[in-house]
């Protein structure tokens, strides 16, 4: 018996059309630190990329039929993720970006345009390596629909798209992503809290061997000293699409939970890739984004990886700081920064939510079945509690 249901999550479910559909595997709620891993720095309110005021994140999951794969009928384990930096108030006015590949084996798309103008665009989406094309078309419809090519010299988009590969779940030569699935995470981005596990382009993917995708977390840092008693705080935060890394790599807290954890392997090398995106609140220019970018590649380290040659670990950072940086209107503009010497605190959160991140992609999660009968469990996280008092880790 054929099963379909397409489901579009944003932090709830949708049924978009269903002929006996499959049921939605169970929400678990319980996010890392529930776990009591003790992760250093201070969260935000939601924990996640929208705790910078005024991004957006959205998604639509695809989740359809069972058992033997016939391709461009299923089974389909996949979706879109999409991020507003500055979410639909302000579709129109870029923010300050940079880009850091740690190993290229992977698409973002738009980064040459990024890299040079030190700006970012539009949204940044997330979905499979095979449905990045159908992707950045439909952002680029769905930007002019929304009124980009109205009075504002929008004749043109490189819109940012990037993915990971979901082919060992998902009938990803079937091409099951089409334009209104990536209308639908644009139109239905919110701030508050950010669903994780198997959502959004995070759906079908595969995280150190264990059921991966989707995860987000943020920190809090104060800049007030002696001298600057009135300076204020500043958030950081991370978005991952994890899909990356073999189950003996996987470490949490220092404690080595791959090689605690026995189980099948899922692939004979490391050949996943992970997405990290990086948002701030902090004043920053387009040379200090690439610079916290680049230590999104610590917070991955933290968690087991070497970023082996078939991953591909792309990483973009933003700075919702100084609106109208990019409005020709005006000949000059002036913008604030934070200087170089003052940056560590902003390194260090970036470090922290990128780990957490990571963790929270594995742990509010639930094991999945997709193609040909291709089993991946989730990380048990009875057994994470019992190894993080074994090594004396437990928070």
């Amino acid at each position: 018996m054929k099963t379909r249901v397409v489901l579009l999550l944003l932090i709830s479910c949708v049924t978009l059309a269903a002929r006996e559909p499959l049921p939605a595997p169970p929400k678990q709620a319980i996010r890392a630190r529930d776990l009591g891993i003790p992760f250093e720095g201070r969260p935000g309110k939601f924990n996640a990329i929208t705790d910078v005021a005024g991004v957006e994140v959205g998604y639509t999951t695809i989740v359809e039929g069972e058992g033997k794969m016939d391709v461009g009928k299923g089974p389909v384990r996949t979706g879109v993720t999409a991020i507003l930096p500055r979410g639909h108030a302000s579709l129109n006015d870029p923010v300050y970006a940079g880009y850091f590949s740690l190993n290229g084996n992977g698409e973002m798309t738009g980064i040459a345009w990024l890299d040079e103008s030190g700006f970012l665009e539009g949204p940044v989406m997330i979905t499979n390596t095979h449905s990045v094309g159908v992707v950045r078309d439909a952002t680029i419809d769905w930007r002019i629909k929304h009124g980009a090519a109205d009075n504002t010299g929008y004749w043109w988009s490189l819109p940012v798209v990037a993915e990971t590969w979901d082919g060992y779940l998902n009938d990803i030569n079937g091409f099951h992503v089409k334009p209104e699935h990536a209308a639908h995470a644009l139109d239905t981005a919110a701030s508050g809290p950010v669903a994780e596990g198997s959502v959004g382009g995070g759906t079908g993917m595969v995280c150190y061997e264990f059921k991966g995708g989707t995860g987000t977390a943020s920190r809090v840092i104060e800049t007030k000293d002696k001298k600057n008693p009135d300076a204020p705080a500043y958030t950081v935060a991370a978005l991952v699409q994890a899909n990356c890394g073999r189950r003996p790599q996987l470490t949490i807290a220092g404690v080595p939970m791959g090689r605690e954890i026995p189980g099948n392997a899922v692939y004979s090398q490391d050949t996943g890739s992970i997405i990290i995106v990086v948002a701030t609140d902090a004043p920053l220019l387009p040379n200090q984004l690439k610079r916290l970018a680049r230590r999104a590649s610590m917070g991955l380290a933290r968690t087991g990886s070497v970023s082996g040659n078939g991953s591909g670990d792309l990483f973009l950072a933003f700075s919702t700081a100084n609106p109208g940086a990019a409005d020709p209107a005006a000949p000059t503009h002036t913008v604030q920064t934070i200087p170089n010497d003052r940056m560590d605190p902003l390194f260090t959160a970036t470090v922290q939510s990128v780990e957490e991140a990571i963790v929270n992609a594995l742990v509010d999660n639930q094991s999945m079945t997709g193609r040909d009968g291709h089993h991946v469990d989730a990380l048990p996280h009875d057994r994470v509690r019992e190894l993080l008092k074994k090594y004396g880790r437990a928070h």
